[in-house]
């Protein structure tokens, strides 16, 4: 993205050929969920942290993120869940939990969830914690509901808060299959119905302390929060892109007529273009802030939600077939849109 350190490109390539490609419209029509795909890209070492500095390991995996979005964002928002769980493993000073967990993640043997939506709207004062826990022997009994979990599946292990107490919420991961943990699968959105979406419900289920990622949640959310954010970037930006290899792809039809539309695909690379050195001057900072992050999260929104709307027009009826990519990307567009933290959100931070 902001600068090339993938080393794999060919092997990127070949996974994207041979395992994602060819399942696009299955994950868009038919909600498959491409859980093959995500754990070779683990398999082929392109989400290694061995030997990278945390610098280059956000730039290399924000490349990673924003060349599968543009072929498909639902599979690329389901590996930006996997990352976030990666994040909250790599920070994490539960020793323990890091050693058995971390290579298994970072490898593709199994796969991870962020389980964070909640808790971010929660530190941002729009929501209520939904989960509760109780201190017990050996770690800490949870209950209540997540609404949505994405990237979920057998074996696959998902991050959550969960309030003790008015004075302390703690952070952990628990794995699906656990005793007291049931799932339902949601298939009923506009869009993303391939990113293995489920409604979780806790029934007192045990948490063992190796399974803390930390004891103060509210101050460890702060510590991640930068690259919870910067790794949903690419997820617009690839689908931009993808939009405008679209417009130009279709130029030339009826006489050149896309030619009268005001917005074309120079106007939006040139956006691109300025947002992408935005993107790069602030991550090479020494000292980032994270609200600073999310003001460019937000910019990638309106960018992306501009690039879908213009790929549609210049499209025409081409577009407006359900199954078209054109159409495709616009529904991505608008759950990126709405991904935590949503544009309205973001509007509010940017307001404080």
């Amino acid at each position: 993205m902001v600068k090339s350190g993938l080393e794999n490109t060919l092997t990127l390539e070949q996974i994207i050929e041979q395992e994602l490609k060819p399942y696009v419209k299955k994950i868009d029509t038919e909600a498959f969920y491409a859980e093959g795909f995500l754990k070779k890209i683990g398999q082929a070492g392109l989400l290694s942290s061995d030997g990278k500095s945390q610098k280059d390991l956000l730039f290399d995996e924000m490349e990673l993120v924003e060349r599968v979005a543009r072929v498909c964002m639902t599979t690329a928002f389901c590996l930006w869940c996997h990352l976030a769980a990666l994040t909250y493993l790599r920070n994490t000073e539960n020793i323990q939990l890091k050693e058995r967990l971390l290579f298994s993640l970072e490898s593709g043997q199994v796969l991870g969830a962020t389980g964070l939506s909640n808790p971010m709207k929660h530190f941002a004062g729009l929501e209520k914690l939904h989960l509760k826990a109780e201190s017990t022997d050996g770690g800490y009994t949870v209950s209540g509901i997540l609404p949505s979990v994405s990237n979920l599946g057998e074996g696959h292990w998902m991050g959550f808060v969960a309030k003790v107490n008015d004075n302390k919420k703690i952070m952990g991961l628990v794995q699906c299959g656990t005793d007291g943990l049931s799932m339902k699968e949601k298939v009923n959105y506009l869009a993303v119905n391939g990113s293995a979406t489920y409604a979780c419900s806790f029934k007192d289920v045990f948490i063992p302390n190796a399974w803390i990622v930390s004891e103060d949640a509210g101050s460890y959310v702060e510590k991640i929060r930068p690259a919870f954010i910067s790794y949903q970037i690419p997820l617009g930006l690839g689908v931009t892109q993808a939009s405008i290899e679209s417009i130009d792809k279709v130029s030339k039809k009826q006489n050149g007529c896309n030619s009268f539309l005001q917005t074309q695909s120079n106007e939006l690379q040139q956006k691109e273009m300025l947002l992408k050195g935005k993107i790069s001057e602030l991550l090479n900072q020494e000292d980032i802030h994270w609200k600073d992050i999310a003001g460019l999260r937000l910019e990638t929104a309106y960018l992306t939600l501009e690039a879908v709307q213009a790929s549609m027009l210049h499209n025409g009826s081409a577009g407006y077939i359900q199954d078209s990519a054109p159409s495709r990307r616009m529904r991505e567009a608008y759950f990126f849109a709405n991904l935590t933290p949503t544009i309205k959100h973001l509007e509010k931070l940017r307001q404080l």
